[in-house]
């Protein structure tokens, strides 16, 4: 039973993105309240066009439609106008086994965790394609060596949060960079994280996925290189800055080799093109400092929205 000691048990708010899950809405809304008999579901709508809000509203799940497409404006809008002390993220595709669901609650309730994630084990051979398997994988290396992680399921759609580290994320992404954007937001403010094996089915006939292995890639791609930006922008920007020095070193030593032997500067325009990449270095360092600043104030701000919500 999941209770907090000494104080009334939590609210459990149970958020469900859809897009045209009309095949599978009723499945999840009916596995959801045999797990969790108490919580509250919360369909959201991406403006479906087979009958998916109604279903979920027959079905006696609080149902809502949200017109701007894009998973991540969904929810965002549920971050907003929900309020629990823990928050469970599951797709309304029914490939998600919730067998744990009680244990992924507890860690979060009873342990403390910020995040928990479901980390997928897929049970039959057509519930993840190869591409997404290797997608997967790839994002969540980049993410490993960027970041630091240590989640091995970067993109799993199943996942428990505590009231704090809803109301401080700020949601920025397109689509399916939602899941990277709130890995990292977890990492840079130190949250505690962990991942709980689930089974992961095939989708049930007839249903289709929304994503696209290489243009949902790609944007997930681009919502980590902008994040590498914003949150590490010294190391990348001293980065920039030292291969901007290297290359100028490498094009200016004959020219001063030469010089110490005859006196002379005679390639002009090398010299001038190697200061010129020395000043684009200092600059490049000097952009990282400043940036790194605002990076520690937008941190600082994050963290006081997860404290006065925790």
């Amino acid at each position: 039973m999941i209770v907090n000691k000494g104080f009334s048990p939590p609210s459990i708010a149970v958020l469900v993105p859809c897009l045209d899950e009309a095949i599978t809405i009723e499945k999840v809304i009916k596995d959801v309240k045999l797990a969790l008999p108490k919580c509250e579901i919360y369909v959201y709508d991406n403006d479906s066009s087979d009958g998916t809000y109604d279903i979920a509203l027959e079905h006696g799940a609080h149902a809502k439609r949200v017109k701007c497409r894009g998973k991540s404006f969904v929810v965002s809008r549920m971050f907003a106008d929900i309020d629990a002390d823990i928050y469970i993220m599951i797709d309304g595709d029914d490939t998600y086994d919730l067998e744990k669901i009680t244990e992924m609650v507890e860690l979060v309730n009873e342990q403390s965790y910020d995040m928990v994630v479901g980390r997928r084990n897929h049970t039959a051979s057509g519930a993840y394609r190869p591409g997404h398997v290797f997608g997967n994988w790839f994002l969540t290396k980049t993410v490993q060596i960027l970041f630091g992680q240590n989640l091995k399921d970067m993109l799993s759609g199943l996942r428990v949060f505590k009231r704090g580290l809803v109301k401080s994320f700020p949601v920025q992404s397109e689509g399916f960079g939602l899941e990277t954007e709130l890995n990292i937001h977890a990492l840079t403010l130190g949250l505690a994280v962990c991942e709980v094996d689930i089974k992961y089915k095939e989708r049930p006939e007839d249903s289709f996925s929304k994503l696209n292995t290489i243009y949902d890639g790609i944007k997930i791609m681009r919502t980590i290189t902008r994040l590498v930006f914003l949150e590490r922008s010294f190391f990348v920007y001293s980065s920039i800055a030292i291969l901007l020095s290297l290359a100028g070193i490498y094009i200016i030593s004959p020219i001063v080799f030469e010089f110490l032997e005859t006196g002379k500067v005679p390639r002009l325009p090398t010299a001038i093109a190697a200061s010129f990449l020395f000043l684009t270095a200092v600059v490049s360092m000097f952009t990282g400092a400043v940036l790194d600043g605002v990076a520690r104030v937008r941190k600082e701000a994050k963290l006081l929205f997860y404290i006065l919500n925790s």
